[in-house]
């Protein structure tokens, strides 16, 4: 059983890199561009180890859901889909594939995103609704 709970909504308020991160992961130019004013909405259905993640932009809207320890496949906010496997470690949800890592862990009220590629990082903040 897990001792963080992810459940809730969780509206960005800061993204640090955005822009830089997603140049290195071939993101399309047209979503870099919208990436810096879209504030996505964020709802996490936690259920022990399965969650389903709904992140909300005007543009459109994308769920995932997946079981820790078992690989499933993801939709990334650009279209693409991706085969990973969601690990918990240290109370942090980590998805690692093969352009990226996404650790997402939660600090008091904030959810904090970490996304890696190479030697790029992109940091997105979330406060609890």
């Amino acid at each position: 059983m897990m001792a963080v709970d992810f459940s809730g909504r969780w509206k960005l308020y800061e993204q640090e890199n955005a822009e830089h991160f997603l140049r290195a992961v071939s993101a399309p130019e047209i979503y870099i561009k919208m990436m810096n004013e879209v504030k996505p909405l964020t709802t996490i259905q936690q259920n022990g180890d399965e969650f389903i993640i709904c992140v909300k932009t005007p543009l459109r809207s994308i769920t995932n859901s997946f079981r820790i320890g078992t690989e499933s496949e993801f939709n990334t906010m650009d279209g693409q889909k991706i085969k990973a496997t969601a690990r918990l470690i240290d109370g942090k949800i980590v998805i690692e594939s093969e352009k990226f890592t996404h650790v997402r862990e939660i600090e008091g009220e904030e959810m904090i995103e970490t996304f890696s590629a190479g030697s790029t990082t992109l940091v997105r903040r979330s406060r609890r609704l």
